[in-house]
């Protein structure tokens, strides 16, 4: 599982590690992976740094488990779903407190392919949904859960992140004893092809699970139901904070670094509000739902973040920027109803929300329906404001700007140019 053993090389220069076992079952990779690691002196005795095996995962794991001596950390890193395999093993040789870090690469199981062989590797059926990738974390961390049940521990995700490349499916646990509460956080997920909308269905829902968009049993094909799965948060909160504090300590972020790591801690920690349910809105399926345009998150985030410039440097707008939040951001449409809304990491152009489809079409509308073209009048705001406007990248059409009229059409603009029309 360690490969050429460049992360077992990691985890002692960069994480201080104590000991560090590296096994790979493949042996052919020892020349390899004993020159990377000698770049670490390996001492002997009890103040040995690491070893290298070349066994079956579960034999190693059981061995150290038979010994009693257990592991803070442990890495199941393997290719497609057999980490899931070797889970069992790893939390009997694993400490209490101890963490998990396990890796599935499986991406045709989350997509609802294979859904006989999510069942044997993750204890979970799988039907295809809109949010693929978030439910191979989810029945990655369920698998888990399941496993370290049997056992009677109970673990709890601390990050789980998706990378496309692969695809990767990485998730940290943490295990303790006790067991998971009963009709908590690990169910089904039901999701309507006909509305869009998703819910979360518990053990003794199943054979009354119906979606609210009818009433009857006649429109069932339209609900897809996968699971059981993990269905609670994909992140802890304070352990995403601290890994920021860490990484600003270390200079990984800041301004001397790059801007990757830190964009994805900080979208972690958006995600990380209890209040969001599973899975993600794709803006794209709101748009064809709504038969609108696809609003883009970037455009809206950066329009939003001028106004608040404008608002500092400009009086006499109050008025103005009330009216042009409420119409530029999806999210602050959410938040304004009473709605958690994030964007999340696994999903570019998509939201995690508990505003249901609905709710979600009806804002898309309410946006496209004002940012086609909208007459505001607004007190004395000169063309000095005008000018501010456009310099923001607002594309501003005015006839009298004396008396403040001005005709807006929210398209980002090259600064500098200013047309002019009558005033209707």
């Amino acid at each position: 599982m360690c490969g050429c053993g460049i992360r077992s090389l990691r985890y002692l220069v960069e994480s201080k590690a104590d000991f560090v076992l590296a096994n790979d079952a493949n042996e052919s990779h020892r020349r390899v992976i004993l020159d990377n690691l000698a770049q670490v002196e390996r001492l002997e005795g009890e103040k040995k740094r690491w070893v290298v095996t070349h066994c079956e995962a579960n034999r190693i794991l059981t061995d150290c488990y038979l010994q009693r001596d257990y592991f803070d950390y442990i890495d199941l890193d393997s290719f497609g779903s057999d980490s899931s395999f070797f889970l069992r093993a790893a939390f009997s040789s694993l400490k209490l407190d101890g963490l998990v870090y396990v890796t599935s690469t499986d991406g045709y199981s989350s997509g609802g392919h294979r859904p006989f062989h999510s069942l044997s590797a993750f204890g979970a059926y799988v039907r295809p949904m809109p949010y693929a990738n978030e439910l191979g974390l989810r029945i990655l961390i369920g698998g888990a859960v399941r496993e370290a049940s049997v056992l009677g521990y109970r673990v709890t995700p601390l990050f789980s992140y998706y990378s496309y490349h692969g695809p990767v499916f990485r998730v940290l646990l943490r295990m303790n004893r006790g067991k998971l509460p009963e009709k908590r956080d690990y169910g089904f997920i039901c999701y309507c092809n006909r509305c869009g909308n998703s819910q979360a269905v518990s053990w003794d829902e199943l054979g009354q699970i119906r979606c609210p968009c009818n009433n009857s049993t006649k429109d069932a094909a339209s609900l897809v139901v996968s699971g059981p799965l993990w269905t609670g948060p994909l992140h802890s909160g304070a352990y995403i904070m601290e890994m920021l504090n860490l990484a600003e300590q270390w200079g990984w972020v800041g301004k001397d670094a790059g801007t990757g790591l830190e964009k994805l801690l900080k979208r972690m920690l958006e995600e990380s509000d209890p209040r969001l349910p599973f899975g993600y809105i794709k803006l794209d399926e709101v748009a064809s739902r709504a038969q609108t345009n696809t609003p883009s998150i970037s455009t809206i985030m950066s329009s939003l973040h001028k106004v608040e410039e404008i608002l500092n440097d400009s009086r006499n707008m109050r008025m103005f920027v009330s009216w042009l939040k409420t119409s530029n951001e999806v999210t602050v449409f959410m938040l304004q109803e009473g709605y958690a809304a994030s964007r999340s990491h696994i999903a570019h152009n998509a939201i995690k929300t508990d505003c249901p489809m609905a709710g979600c079409i009806r804002i898309a509308k309410k946006i496209h329906g004002q940012m086609d073209r909208v007459v505001l009048a607004c007190l004395s705001l000169g063309t000095d404001f005008a000018t501010r406007l456009v310099r923001d990248g607002i594309r501003v059409c005015t006839s009298n700007a004396e008396l403040g009229v001005l005709e807006l059409s929210w398209q980002p603009i090259t600064p500098g140019s200013v047309e002019s029309k009558d005033s209707s």
